[in-house]
C-alpha cells in the first residue's frame, strides 16, 4: 500500500527532475534545512552547458521587473496542503451537477486544483480588482507596507535622509500600490497557464491603470507570442460631463491563448447586415457574391498588364499599383465568370467573392467591443437587479451579453470547462448556463471567490459576503433561465401540434416536415430539461490529515494504522481530498454502497472505491476487490484486526492484483 501525498504538486521538484532529464551532470545534493540530503541545482554547471545563451551579471537586458517579484514567483510554485471541503446544503443538485463553485483565497484553491485540472481548462474569465490604490482583499505573505517599500526604492539613504524631492514623492508613492497589484496577480497568472489546454484560451478585463502592467505580465506568463488582442469594450453609453479631462467610455480585454498555434478563435454569426452586402445581379447560380478590388500595392512588373473590357474599353492599374492576378490567372477566372466589370461591361475588373466560398463560417471579431452588441455597464447591473427583486446587490457587474461574446470567442467543445477564479456576482455562471441553453452545449463551470464581506446596506438585503451573493445568484439565473426557455419551446410546440388538424394548411409544404419539426422541438426539450443549472459548493480549509501526517520522519509501521485524521472531519471530506490527490475531477459522479455493512464511496462509477469506515475486515475488503477498482483507498485506522492488515494486500492480489492500493 502507498500513503497519499495530500498536498499540491511540488513544481520545484517536477522542474528539477526536467533538468536533471536533459543535464544529469547538474543535478548534484546538499544539505537541507532540516539537515538531510536533498536534490539541487548546480548553477555554475547549467551555466556552462548554456555558455552562449547565458546572461552575465549586471549585463544589460530587457525585463520588466518590481519589487517582490522573485517572491511572488515563488509563491506561485509552492506547494499547499489544504483542501476542499464540500458543503451539500449550501449546493444545488449535488450528486448530478458538474459545476463547482469554490470559496477561498484564489491562489490556494488554483494550487489545489493545479494537479486535477492540469491542461483541462478551455477558457479562463477573470475580472480581477483594478489598482485604485485601496487595500487588497488579497494579502499575500509577500506584500510590502509603505515603509519597507520605501527602504526598497531608494527613496531614502542608508541614514535615513531622503533621497527625492517630496514634491514628486507622489509618482513613486503610486508606484507602491503598481507593485502590490502586481505581485497580487502574477502569481495567480503563473498557476492558471497551467490548467489550460493547449487550445485554451484567458480573457482578462482592466482599466488604464493596471493596463500596460498587465500585458507586461501576460506577456511573460503566457509569452508575447500567444498574445492575441487587447479589444476595447464599450462599458459606457453617455458621457460624463463632471471629468475633470476626458470622459472614460471604455474597459480592455486582453487576450491571450496557451499556444496560439493550437487555438482557433470562435467567429461570430453572420448578421442581416452582413449578408445585405452581397447580391447576384448576373443571377450567377453559385449564388450571391459580392466584387473585390483586382489592384494591389505591392508592385509586379508581370502582373501589370492592360484588360480590355466586354464594352472594348482598355483599362490598365492605377498608378504605382498593379493587379492581383497574373495574366494567366485572370484568364483562368474570366472563363469562369469570376470578374465582374460593372452592369454595363465597362468598368475596372474586380473579383466575385461568393458567400458560399467564404474561408471560415461566421464573421471575424473586431478589437472594439459596442456596447449596442455586447451591453454596457449599466445593463449588467441591472440585470442582477431585477434578479434580486430590485435590490442592489453588487457593484459593477459585467454584462451577460459581454460574456456570451467572450464565451464565442472562445470556441467551447460541448463539454468544455470554463473557469472564473474573481467570480464576483457570478456573471459567468449566468453567461455560461444561458449559452448551454441556447447551444445544447454541456458546458461546465468552476467558479472561485474569496468571501469577501459586503457592505451593510448589501447585508440588510440578507448577503453577508460576495460569496452568498454569487451562490443566489446563479440559483435564480438557472431556474430563470430554463423556465423562461422551455415556456417559449412548448408554446411553440404547442402551436405546431395544433396545425396537424390542419392538413390543407399551406404554411407547411407537407406532413413529414411538420412532423420532423415538432420532434425537433420535443428534442430541444427533453435536452433542456437536463440543462445542468446545479453546482456543488466547496471551501478551501486546512487539510483533514493531523500535522504528524506530513512529517515523514516521525512515521514508522508502528504508526502506519493510527489515527491522523481531524476529529471534526467528515468521511465526505476525505473523499475530496483523495480525489484531489488522484486527479479525478471534483465534479466527479459520487455513490454510496453500504458492503458487508460498511459505508463505501464509488466515485465515476468503479474508478476509485473508498471506505473511511471503521473496524473494516476481510469481508468488506474481499467484496471491494471483486469489483475491480482502478483504485483503492481506505483510512490507516480502518482495519479490524491486525489479521486484516496482514491479509489486505494478499486479497487484492488474489480478486485485482491492478489495483492501485493507497491510504490515508
Amino acid at each position: 500500500m502507498e500513503k497519499l501525498k495530500m498536498q499540491s504538486l511540488d513544481l520545484v521538484g517536477n522542474n528539477i527532475d526536467k533538468i536533471a532529464q536533459l543535464f544529469p551532470n547538474c543535478v548534484t545534493e546538499r544539505i537541507g534545512k532540516d539537515g538531510k540530503p536533498e536534490l539541487a541545482i548546480d548553477f555554475d554547471k547549467l551555466k556552462a552547458e548554456l555558455t552562449n545563451d547565458v546572461l552575465e551579471e549586471g549585463e544589460e537586458r530587457y525585463q520588466f521587473t518590481w519589487s517582490g517579484k522573485r517572491a511572488a514567483s515563488r509563491l506561485a510554485n509552492e506547494t499547499t496542503t489544504q483542501t476542499l471541503r464540500p458543503c451539500r446544503e449550501e449546493s444545488v443538485d449535488f450528486d448530478n451537477t458538474q459545476n463547482l463553485y469554490i470559496e477561498g483565497d484564489n491562489l490556494d484553491v488554483l494550487k489545489v486544483l493545479r494537479e486535477t485540472y492540469l491542461g483541462k481548462v478551455k477558457m479562463i474569465y477573470i475580472d480581477p480588482p483594478y489598482n485604485t490604490g485601496n487595500d487588497f482583499v488579497y494579502n499575500d505573505d509577500f506584500a510590502q507596507g509603505k515603509t519597507e517599500f520605501e527602504q526598497n526604492s531608494g527613496l531614502f539613504d542608508e541614514e535615513g535622509n531622503q533621497t527625492i524631492d517630496p514634491m514628486q514623492r507622489n509618482t513613486e508613492s503610486n508606484g507602491r500600490f503598481h507593485t502590490d497589484w502586481l505581485n497580487m496577480i502574477y502569481p495567480r497568472l503563473k498557476v492558471a497557464k497551467d490548467l489550460l489546454t493547449d487550445d485554451g484560451v484567458i480573457f482578462i478585463s482592466i482599466d488604464d491603470n493596471e493596463q500596460k502592467n498587465l500585458k507586461n505580465v501576460c506577456d511573460e506568463v503566457f509569452g508575447g507570442n500567444n498574445f492575441i488582442a487587447q479589444v476595447v469594450w464599450e462599458r459606457a453609453f453617455s458621457p460624463k460631463n463632471d471629468a475633470k479631462f476626458v470622459s472614460n467610455s471604455h474597459d480592455y480585454i486582453l487576450i491571450y491563448s496557451k499556444d496560439v498555434n493550437c487555438f482557433k478563435i470562435g467567429r461570430l454569426e453572420r448578421t442581416a447586415e452582413a449578408d445585405a452586402r452581397y447580391s447576384n445581379p448576373d443571377n450567377d447560380p453559385r449564388g450571391v457574391w459580392q466584387s473585390d478590388n483586382m489592384t494591389v500595392k505591392t508592385y509586379s512588373a508581370s502582373c501589370d498588364y492592360p484588360i480590355t473590357t466586354p464594352s472594348g474599353r482598355v483599362v490598365e492599374p492605377p498608378a504605382g499599383r498593379c493587379w492581383s492576378l497574373s495574366p494567366k490567372a485572370f484568364g483562368e477566372r474570366l472563363r469562369d465568370n469570376r470578374i465582374w466589370f460593372g452592369p454595363n461591361g465597362d468598368n475596372t475588373p474586380r473579383i466575385k467573392r461568393f458567400l458560399s466560398e467564404l474561408k471560415f463560417e461566421g464573421m471575424a471579431p473586431t478589437s472594439i467591443l459596442f456596447y449596442k452588441d455586447v451591453g454596457h455597464s449599466q445593463e449588467g447591473a441591472q440585470e442582477v437587479i431585477k434578479l434580486f427583486d430590485n435590490k442592489g446587490v453588487f457593484d459593477g457587474p459585467k454584462p451577460i451579453r459581454l460574456l456570451k461574446r467572450l464565451i464565442t470567442l472562445a470556441n467551447l467543445g460541448d463539454n468544455s470547462i470554463v473557469l472564473d477564479f474573481f467570480s464576483g456576482s457570478a456573471s459567468t455562471a449566468h453567461a455560461l448556463i444561458k449559452v448551454n441553453s441556447e447551444k445544447s452545449k454541456h458546458c461546465k463551470f468552476i467558479l472561485v471567490q474569496f468571501p469577501e464581506e459586503v457592505s451593510n446596506t448589501k447585508k440588510d438585503h440578507g448577503y453577508k459576503n460576495i460569496c452568498e451573493i454569487g451562490k443566489e445568484r446563479i440559483r435564480r439565473a438557472g431556474k430563470k433561465i430554463k423556465d423562461d426557455e422551455l415556456d417559449k419551446l412548448n408554446e411553440e410546440l404547442n402551436y405546431l401540434v395544433s396545425q396537424r388538424a390542419l392538413v390543407d394548411n399551406d404554411f407547411w409544404c407537407n406532413s413529414n416536415e411538420l412532423e420532423n419539426k415538432i420532434k425537433e422541438l420535443g428534442d430541444k426539450i427533453k435536452d433542456l430539461q437536463r440543462l445542468d443549472t446545479g453546482f456543488r459548493v466547496l471551501k478551501l480549509d486546512s487539510s483533514n490529515m493531523n500535522d504528524v501526517y506530513y512529517t515523514p520522519e516521525e512515521f514508522s509501521l508502528n504508526t502506519l494504522f493510527s489515527e491522523n485524521v481531524k476529529e471534526n472531519r467528515t468521511a465526505e471530506d476525505l473523499l475530496f481530498q483523495v480525489m484531489l490527490d488522484l486527479g479525478i475531477e471534483l465534479s466527479a459522479k459520487i455513490e454510496k454502497q453500504e458492503i458487508a455493512g460498511k459505508e463505501v464511496f464509488l466515485v465515476d462509477g468503479n474508478y476509485l472505491i473508498a471506505c473511511f469506515d471503521k473496524d473494516v475486515n476481510e469481508t468488506t475488503i474481499t467484496e471491494i476487490a471483486k469489483m475491480h477498482p482502478v483504485y483503492f483507498v481506505m483510512r490507516d485506522a480502518s482495519a479490524a484486526s491486525d489479521n486484516v492488515i496482514d491479509n489486505f494486500d494478499q486479497l487484492f492480489e488474489a480478486y485485482s492484483k491492478d489495483t492501485v492500493r493507497k491510504i490515508l
